[in-house]
């Protein structure tokens, strides 16, 4: 395949000159010469560096993300020359980075990246694109980080093009940011890419996308993404000024790709394997709205705790249920504003998982909201080989803050004559417009969001009590009290059915493996632990899944049942007490056959229905 020098910059406009006496910018060349193999190669020229050791580091973190992930793993082949071409010491003081001494002012740094997993934090290379989440794929040095960078990507193949928050320099041929963190917040995807492009409030909303689909399988893709972006804007009165006039969906659906969404200044990295059609669509549509939302909450409405962010380190915030949980709550929720669901589809898909998850995880009764947050670098992605016991101590920041948005939400709606629209626009109001230097200038604090809240309550006492009780500590909302002037209801998803409550593993000899139990549940209860063999139920092998379910169903909760088990301590039979599948599921007073007034039905529609003008 041919390659080209430079890529075509997509008709974008050109950057402006630096100013003179702006600091030398990090300059990066990335070449694709080897990406049939997953590589690149990478040069980055320091110019006007301060005498002495150059400290040169990959990042060990990623933005969105909250646990290490040692990006250092995958670079190797490393080189550095002066500005002569002069061979220069490369002394490498921990497992991170790389100290370069005896340079003459210019260190060119050079290196082989390998990246063959497509998400939002690692590098994806092949022949057919790259994408690239930059501390995944840019070195950088210490002291030099308020310097302004410019990419450069060459040797690719002829018809790629690429997509990126980076501001582009046709003249040049090159990528902008003004400095270190705006760099690595700024995902970039390379092939042959689909463009959507339009104007929403006076900005250029754009989908740049990789996918094997049709044009009219993307092009219903993107009606349906304007509708998301609407309501999205209408909940804070429109849209941030997004820093080079431009937001951009950054969306690769190629076969290879891992799922995943990631959040960003101006732009999401979003992939996904699914294709753009049916279900898989539904799919990535509420990944597209949940990171949209993103826009605002965390990007520009920060936590405090996260800025600037440390790329060095594990970032740990205690925020997260309200970044990703509210955000969470309102990612479904535009998808029902923007008529991609009906009520029946926002229920099932949206309220029966973050109810049923805060209701039935032992986690969510024993630990808060802010703790829950705290845990993100141990399980945001994270690597250990150990066994934990998160089943019973932990739910996920996601669910338990989307819980809690959704309790909130309905509780300012029936007690206040306000609802959390209101809520989230005010701190937009108040926090999160401030933005410069590419930055938040009033990240929050957990106080900050109490404080808030009072004033949309009209009612301090209630902030402190919501805060004390359900984000400092753990108790939890009461959906049926709380979703039954909406016309829904909490209901037993399998009423009347016996289960053992375990996840089971069927092997071939007809056994089934535990595993994690989780605290209260029958085989919990029983003293069985994860790992051990379920050999035999009332005497019957397990066999499988749909034959453990038929012998269940011969049982009502509340038998007993004598289970043989080859546990750590041998074999042995214990009795176990069966119970009703405790799977929960919210549904529509009409969906369960009950009668729905019209207040309830105005409640609701006064909840769910669109709001853009």
């Amino acid at each position: 395949m041919r390659k080209t020098a430079a890529l075509l910059l997509l008709g974008l406009p050109l950057a402006i000159g630096r100013p003179a006496a702006a600091q030398a910018p990090v300059q990066y060349s990335v070449a694709f010469p080897n990406a049939v193999h997953h590589e690149a190669r990478v040069t980055v020229t320091f110019t006007e560096v301060p005498a002495g050791t150059l400290q040169v580091r990959m990042a060990r973190s990623s933005p969105g993300r909250y646990a290490l992930h040692e990006f250092a793993k995958n670079v190797y082949d490393v080189q550095a020359t002066d500005s002569r071409g002069k061979v220069l010491a490369v002394n490498k003081p921990d497992p991170y980075g790389w100290d370069v001494a005896g340079h003459d002012g210019t260190v060119r740094f050079t290196y082989t990246l390998f990246g063959d997993r497509t998400d939002g934090t690692y590098a994806g290379i092949d022949a057919r694109h790259a994408h690239l989440n930059m501390p995944a794929t840019l070195a950088f040095a210490r002291g030099l980080e308020q310097r302004p960078a410019e990419v450069k990507f060459e040797q690719v193949p002829q018809g790629w093009t690429v997509a990126s928050q980076l501001r582009p320099d046709a003249a040049k041929g090159t990528w902008y940011a003004p400095h270190l963190q705006y760099l690595m917040d700024s995902p970039t995807s390379l092939g042959s890419q689909k463009v959507r492009s339009w104007q929403e409030q006076g900005k250029t909303i754009e989908m740049q996308v990789l996918h094997d689909g049709t044009d009219a399988e993307l092009d219903a893709f993107a009606n349906n993404t304007k509708k998301v972006v609407k309501e999205a804007a209408a909940i804070f009165g429109g849209l941030p000024d997004y820093d080079f006039g431009r937001y951009t969906f950054v969306a690769n659906y190629l076969p290879q790709t891992s799922g995943d969404g990631m959040e960003h200044r101006n732009s999401t990295s979003l992939t996904s394997s699914r294709p753009l059609r049916g279900t898989g669509a539904i799919d990535n549509l509420g990944t597209v709205s949940h990171e949209f939302f993103h826009s605002w909450n965390v990007e520009r409405i920060r936590p405090k705790d996260l800025e600037p962010f440390d790329f060095e380190r594990a970032n740990m915030s205690s925020g997260l249920w309200f970044a990703e949980g509210f955000t969470q709550y309102y990612g479904e929720l535009l998808l029902r504003r923007a008529g991609i669901y009906t009520d029946d589809q926002y229920c099932e898909e949206a309220l029966s998982g973050l109810v049923g998850a805060m209701l039935t995880a032992p986690g969510a009764k024993r630990f808060s909201p802010v703790y829950m947050s705290q845990q993100a670098p141990f399980v945001d992605a994270a690597a250990a080989i150990d066994p934990n016991n998160r089943g019973n101590t932990y739910l996920s920041y996601y669910y338990i803050g989307g819980a809690n948005a959704l309790a909130l939400d309905l509780e300012l709606r029936q007690r206040f004559k306000t609802d959390l629209d209101t809520y989230m626009r005010t701190l937009w109001q108040q926090q999160g417009k401030f933005q410069s230097n590419y930055a938040p200038e009033k990240p929050y604090t957990l106080q900050d969001l109490q404080r808030v809240l009072g004033q949309v309550a009209k009612d301090t006492a209630f902030a402190g009590q919501f805060f004390r009780q359900h984000i400092y500590g753990h108790e939890l909302p009461k959906y049926d009290e709380l979703l039954a002037p909406a016309g829904m209801l909490v209901r037993p998803a399998r009423a009347g059915q016996a289960s053992l409550a375990a996840r089971l593993q069927f092997n071939p000899d007809s056994s089934a493996t535990l595993g994690s139990t989780s605290v209260g549940s029958p085989l919990y209860t029983a003293g069985l632990d994860r790992e051990d063999v379920l050999l035999k139920l009332a005497g019957q092998k397990p066999i499988s899944a749909k034959e453990l379910q038929k012998r269940l169903a011969a049982h009502k909760p509340g038998d007993v049942v004598q289970v043989e088990v080859r546990a750590r301590d041998g074999v042995r039979t214990v009795p176990v007490t069966l119970v009703e599948d405790p799977t929960l599921e919210v549904v529509t007073y009409e969906q369960a056959k009950k009668p729905v007034t019209k207040a309830q039905k105005k409640f609701r529609e006064e909840w769910l229905r669109g709001k853009a003008k």
